[in-house]
């Protein structure tokens, strides 16, 4: 069976392109993935089956033999490191609401460094 990777699929279209290993690009349909894959990311490489239809070869029985790592997972903190980052920054904030409290709000430098903090957190919450 021909094994290539996935060039580009979308699935508002229905179809994309597989690199076999011979570099020649086969049309995939989506109705060709196997059952309970509805789509398939750049990289990721599959075993098929080749047809020839009057637009090219086409792939046909498709099996998905390894998907590529996401950069984002790749990216992630230890969960130990999360977990001690979160409680630092509740300590930031259980101060900056006393101080509103109060009426006085952070520093600029402040607010933007608790901000990017905050964003960095909601990433690898995400991620």
């Amino acid at each position: 069976m021909p094994t290539g990777r996935v060039k580009w699929f979308s699935l508002e279209k229905g179809f994309g392109f597989i690199s076999n290993d011979e570099g020649e690009d086969v049309y995939l349909a989506a109705t060709s993935l196997p059952e309970g894959v509805t789509t398939v990311k750049p990289g990721t490489k599959i075993e098929f089956s080749i047809i020839d239809s009057r637009k090219g070869p086409q792939a046909m029985s498709v099996h998905v033999v390894d998907v590529p790592v996401s950069l984002a997972e790749n990216s992630r903190i230890n969960s130990d490191d999360l977990a001690a980052m979160i409680e630092d920054t509740i300590k930031i904030l259980d101060k900056v609401g006393n101080g509103l409290r109060h009426g006085r709000h952070p520093s600029g430098v402040e607010a933007e460094r608790l901000g990017r903090v905050l964003r960095g957190i909601a990433g690898q919450l995400e991620a």
